[in-house]
């Protein structure tokens, strides 16, 4: 089988590797590599697919159905699997044994539901079930844990902001996030494991439970990092209402006491978090998200 990468991961992969990069030349031989050495069937390359990694529907020696996501080595698939595997399939999907165990980039997962995601829900049942999810997710991480912290991730973030900030309609947006930050930062640190770009549609139907989550890109830090994602799924919809604003404050304020997190913290790490968005759309060309989520931090 010719393992072609989608067009959109494609297009991702060049936003975030713009100098070249040479995983999509080897990426078929990875392929066909794990496959023979997992005694995988192909049935298809799931399209569209996700921003970071080929995913890849097969079936193993048995016969269950299952999933082989391959990832270049930015997209930190060896954190992935610790977290997955700490997890153990509590909230999220289950990691499995065969291909690639022992190859980076290369995870054999429980097959999912791939086009059912918490997202085709109404909104408020959406927000609802994916809360949910997200809460049992939040656990210790393990002793000795190889994941980044908030601090360090949100420090190498704040840099590229700090660079993007030249343009003097960002600047303020800019400058209001990473005072944010300092302040979010300068109580002592929460040391949970977050899935660390939680949103509804990194939530998919199961059968072993009803709703799970997959794509983490895991980090230590505290709840209201990992929830301020949330708060603006569906951007595009709270923009287009002439409510908009207040129907966010009125989210933050739910969400945050559903999940027993503080309100102003979350509204903290959700404007760092959309400002940084932003600023980084706006880098890579992509004018019309970085519009919206710019608008949207305004409210914030």
């Amino acid at each position: 089988m010719v393992f072609e990468p989608p067009r959109r991961l494609v297009r991702a992969l060049g936003e975030t590797a713009p100098d070249g990069d040479d995983w999509l030349a080897k990426l078929p031989e990875v392929a066909e590599r794990a496959v023979a050495l997992g005694e995988l069937t192909v049935e298809r390359v799931q399209v569209p697919g996700g921003r970071s990694s080929l995913v890849v529907l097969v079936r193993t020696a048995e016969g269950t159905p299952a999933v082989l996501k391959l990832a270049p080595r930015r997209a930190r698939p060896r954190s992935e699997r610790a977290a997955l595997a700490h997890w153990g399939g509590l909230g999220a999907v289950q990691l499995l044994d065969g291909a690639g165990a022992d190859t980076e980039g290369v995870l054999l997962l429980e097959r999912l539901h791939p086009d059912v995601s918490v997202r085709s829900l109404p909104e408020a049942k959406a927000l609802l079930e994916a809360a949910g999810t997200l809460r049992r997710l939040w656990v210790e991480p393990p002793a000795g844990h190889p994941f980044e912290t908030v601090a360090e991730r949100t420090g190498r973030q704040a840099e590229a902001m700090r660079a993007g900030a030249a343009d003097s309609e960002v600047a303020p947006l800019v400058d209001a996030a990473l005072a944010a930050r300092t302040e979010l930062l300068a109580a002592p640190p929460e040391g949970r494991l977050l899935h660390g770009t939680f949103r509804q549609s990194k939530v998919l139907a199961g059968d072993r439970m009803p709703w799970l989550a997959v794509g983490p890109d895991p980090v230590v830090g505290e709840s209201a990092f990992d929830l301020a994602r949330l708060v603006r799924d569906r951007v595009e919809d709270l923009i287009a209402q002439p409510s908009g604003a207040s129907t966010t404050r009125r989210r933050i304020k739910r969400l945050a006491e559903s999940l027993e997190v503080d309100q102003e913290r979350l509204r903290g790490w959700t404007l760092f978090r959309a400002v940084e968005s932003g600023v980084r759309a706006r880098r890579v060309g992509r004018e019309q998200d970085a519009e919206l989520l710019l608008e949207f931090a305004g409210w914030l």
